[in-house]
């Protein structure tokens, strides 16, 4: 008992020596060149941007609030990433497990009719009295592969890297829904806007409209114009209903999101009424590397790729095993559980080096060092679209402000000339297609102006999400 008791001991202080050296490289983040400042930022560069605030701080209409926190809680997509995380994390408490041994009972009864003229046959018949053999067996058995060159170590930090690549994933997807969820309702308030424009511009062509007719009684216009006028505020009645589905269409779509059935949203702010403050700090382009969740899921990524190389290059070298066992044993029902008597114990080290294979091992190594090299080339891949996407996002703001002050100074303009082409149709200086074309122009450059408002809090709500933000 001593003997094996030595054995093991001494098998196993092997084991531990052997599995100290590791072969392998430790991981280190790629190396990536991020610029100084981003294109067409504003402000000076430093660590703060608006991507470090949080949800409820940033958004803060309360309506947009309850929708964010319902797609939070309720969105299918989300959920599922939340259940990849729970996932996860039951295999990285088996991953942490993994230099542990293997304990299993077995308990078994076998019953065997040998030949009358083998060895065995004739022994039962002459000792036992039977034509067969019993034999019961009830054992604690280990078995403890201990995988040499670090192969433990590599497998666990593979299992903490996908863990934690999933739960960046899980933020990345809910960083997309509360972005989703911004960009829809801030189109829906367009859509209220345009509606609401669409309304006035109708009520506006009903005036011109009685005005033509009774300028037609009297005379003074054809039946042509009534019939244009006719004509153009069809075209204006025709944009309500157009509006109308658009905003329907547009409530469905966030009521999906927000994990509810389709249906209408009560609102009631407007799209005048939803301002950021300008310019949006966009902080330095290394923050995306801690800010970005799926910047930092494609990192992890490669870290993955790493330890599943180490693992590899581990397999190509010397494996030690040891196995043990005991408990009782006996050819008799009776006896099978009769101490001491029925004892036994067993204990075992091989060392196996792998030699031929087919190529088996050599092939799994050269395959993960390529995983490794194409997971390094995607994270370098998203570092550039996470600086592109800001990038994108600050000229969009910039730009639009300008288009927005263009076109504000042309409906500015234009609503005036509506003013006065109906003025002046009333003395007679002026006929009923200038008057058509300046509502015309005015309905248009409205609508215009009510988009680029929208486009830019979309704008507003890229920059935010390119940033990171959306997960605290």
């Amino acid at each position: 008992m001593n003997t094996h008791r030595s054995l093991f001991l001494a098998v196993a202080i092997c084991s531990m020596m052997v599995t100290a050296c590791r072969v392998g490289k430790d991981f280190h983040r790629p190396e990536v060149t991020m610029p100084e400042q981003y294109r067409s930022a504003v402000l000076p560069a430093d660590s703060n941007n608006i991507g470090l605030l949080p949800v409820k701080t940033f958004f803060t209409d309360p309506v947009l609030q309850t929708l964010i926190d319902s797609a939070i809680s309720r969105n299918l997509d989300l959920r599922v990433a939340v259940k990849n995380v729970a996932a996860a994390s039951q295999s990285l408490k088996a991953a942490r497990l993994g230099a542990l041994p293997e304990l299993n009972l077995t308990v078994q009864g076998n019953r065997n009719w040998p030949s009358k003229n083998s060895l065995n046959g004739s022994l039962s018949e002459q000792f036992m009295g039977t034509k067969y053999m019993d034999d019961y067996n009830a054992n604690v058995g280990l078995t403890w592969e201990v995988i040499a060159w670090g192969k433990i170590s590599h497998l666990k930090e593979a299992a903490l890297a996908s863990y934690l690549q999933t739960a960046e994933a899980s933020k990345a997807v809910q960083t997309r829904i509360v972005s989703d969820v911004a960009q829809g309702y801030y189109n829906l308030l367009m859509l209220d806007k345009q509606r609401e424009i669409a309304v006035k511009n109708l009520g506006l062509t009903d005036s011109t409209l009685k005005m033509m007719q009774f300028q037609f009684t009297s005379g003074q216009i054809n039946s042509l114009a009534i019939e244009q006028t006719q004509a153009q505020r069809q075209v204006a009645a025709a944009l309500i209903p157009q509006i109308e589905q658009a905003t329907a269409l547009q409530e469905n779509a966030l009521q999906l999101l927000t994990g509810n059935m389709p249906g209408s949203i009560i609102r009631n702010s407007r799209l005048a009424d939803i301002r950021f403050d300008l310019p949006l700090s966009a902080g330095v382009p290394a923050a995306l590397l801690a800010q970005r969740p799926d910047v930092h899921a494609t990192e992890l990524a490669v870290q993955v790729a790493n330890a599943k190389a180490g693992v590899a290059r581990a397999s190509m070298y010397p494996a030690l095993n040891i196995t043990a066992s005991a408990g009782v044993n006996s050819f008799k029902a009776s006896n099978w559980f009769n101490i001491p008597g029925s004892l036994f114990e067993t204990v075992g080290g091989s060392l196996t080096q792998p030699i031929f294979q087919r190529r088996k091992l050599k092939t799994d190594w050269e395959t993960a060092k390529i995983e490794w090299e194409k997971s390094e080339f995607d994270f370098k891949k998203s570092v550039l679209s996470a600086v592109g996407e800001v990038s994108d996002a600050l000229v969009k703001i910039d730009k639009l402000q300008s288009q927005y002050a263009i076109t504000q100074v042309r409906v500015e303009k234009l609503q005036s000339a509506t003013r006065n082409a109906g003025l002046l149709f009333q003395s007679g200086m002026a006929t009923y297609l200038e008057v058509i074309t300046a509502q015309s122009n005015v309905l248009s450059s409205e609508l215009d102006l009510a988009t680029l408002q929208r486009d830019q809090l979309s704008a507003v709500v890229d920059l935010y999400r390119s940033l990171g933000g959306g997960w605290k």
